[in-house]
């Protein structure tokens, strides 16, 4: 598939897959464009004559003709034999560091199988986070940017070791002239003013997790004894974002399940209670699961993307505009081709590493011995799986080498891929639908909000 045309927003709006461009067009051109490859002119008339006039027509074959010349329009991929004759050496420029395999919270829907991963409880001690910060820093290679996630269950179980570990980086990324940026994914619960203060000054990003509207968190994110958690979090997040520095990032983040398919009312929740940096991502869960969401479920949830796309346009032209995370779509180059290809590294260029200090793919296949990589003591990761990862692209994955999406998802998220398929290689289906429809809303949203409503 070449190009991919479709309506939104009362535009007619269409993509060439292979070079990215983005056309706003007419009515005639968008119907020519159902007819253009398969037929010649005279049959393209025949097709249209009802509805355009032939000069009408005439002008807009011209019109797809005069993109098609100058590579805007029907382009060929130019990346294909480029990446899969790419054998050079990878390298770890990010890493999951799973601080704590325990939580202080039961939620319904925990990947991480209520925070221990399905093994047993237990804090990650100081002597595995050195050896972690070693491992990262050998394994970069030329990169000098690191990227390293506090992730848990909760990690601020696990405080005091959390400052030892980037006092470590600290003194370690200038003996090697990186630059190890930290990030946390806390539930909140365990903020004070301390511990605020502390990860204000301290991590790059925070991800606070809150799934919106009080009856919908305090559904799903609960304590160990039943209860919510919503009137408790929700001042302590407002406070975290208070205290973060001009340059510091931050976001909201929540999931919605099969129970609130009207999560558009929890996206806006968030935004009028003044975050700015807003996620509500999709449940991810085994189809026998009562939360997980099914393929009945997509005219809905589809339904809430366009409610959602036409509610941030009219609060950006107001002044009060947020960002939705999976709307933030870079449509003028970026990411870089290799990263749209390849996806977020998984395997090869990202690693999760556990308290013990085993090595996995990524957060969500620890516990998965299938995928066990090897150890930071032992200091190598397992080649074969290495190479798996990396030639995971979208042209080892024959369900994407013609959907036109190929170059916004890079393949969809391995692990989803593997629970669902028990293959790295096969997409997750009710993903990948989600995932176009997004996409769609999110160049939509770009196109609105630019001053000559075009985007090249």
């Amino acid at each position: 598939m070449k190009i991919h045309k479709y309506k939104q927003c009362g535009l007619n709006i269409v993509i060439d897959v292979n070079s990215g461009a983005i056309h706003v067009v007419d009515d005639v051109v968008y119907d020519i464009l159902d007819h253009y490859e398969a037929k010649n002119k005279e049959e393209i008339y025949r097709i249209l004559k009802d509805k355009y006039s032939k000069d009408e027509i005439e002008e807009g074959i011209e019109e797809i003709e005069y993109l098609k010349k100058e590579k805007m329009l029907y382009t060929e991929d130019i990346y294909k034999d480029v990446i899969l004759n790419g054998e050079g050496p990878s390298y770890i420029k990010a890493l999951c560091l799973n601080i704590a395999h325990d939580c202080n919270l039961r939620c319904k829907y925990c990947f991480a199988s209520e925070g221990n991963y399905h093994g047993k409880s237990e804090l990650m001690s100081f002597d595995v986070g050195k050896k972690v910060i070693d491992f990262v820093i050998k394994n970069s290679g030329p990169r000098r940017n690191i990227e390293i996630d506090l992730f848990g269950g909760e990690p601020l179980l696990n405080f005091e070791v959390i400052k030892k570990i980037i006092e470590y980086a600290k003194e370690e990324e200038k003996k090697y002239n990186k630059n190890i940026r930290f990030t946390i994914t806390t539930n909140a619960t365990l903020l004070n003013d301390e511990i605020m203060e502390y990860i204000d000054d301290n991590m790059g990003n925070i991800v606070l997790s809150i799934d919106g509207r009080e009856r919908v968190n305090d559904k799903i994110r609960i304590r160990r004894d039943g209860s919510g958690t919503y009137k408790d979090i929700m001042p302590k997040i407002k406070d975290m974002i208070s205290r973060r520095k001009e340059g510091k990032q931050y976001y909201v983040r929540g999931t919605f399940t099969h129970e609130n398919l009207d999560f558009y009312n929890d996206v806006l929740h968030l935004a009028d209670e003044g975050f700015k940096e807003i996620s509500i991502e999709p449940v991810v869960l085994p189809d026998d699961n009562p939360l997980a969401l099914k393929e009945e479920d997509l005219p809905q949830i589809f339904e809430q993307y366009d409610k959602l796309t036409d509610e941030i346009i009219r609060r950006n032209r107001e002044g009060n505009g947020f960002k939705f995370y999976h709307f933030a779509i870079d449509v003028n180059g970026g990411p870089c081709i290799y990263k749209r290809i390849s996806g977020c590294g998984a395997g090869h260029e990202y690693v999760a590493v556990t308290p013990k200090g085993d090595i996995y793919p990524c957060h969500q296949f620890v516990g998965n011995e299938k995928y066990n990589m090897g150890n930071v003591f032992e200091g190598t990761l397992n080649k074969e799986i290495v190479n798996e990862f990396k030639n995971g692209h979208i042209y080892n994955k024959t369900d994407c080498l013609e959907c036109w999406a190929r170059f916004y998802c890079s393949g969809g998220c391995q692990a989803n891929n593997y629970n669902f398929n028990e293959d790295i290689y096969k997409p997750y289906k009710l993903g990948c639908s989600m995932m176009k429809k997004r996409i769609e809303c999110a160049i939509a949203i770009k196109i609105k909000l630019s001053e000559n409503n075009s985007v090249e």
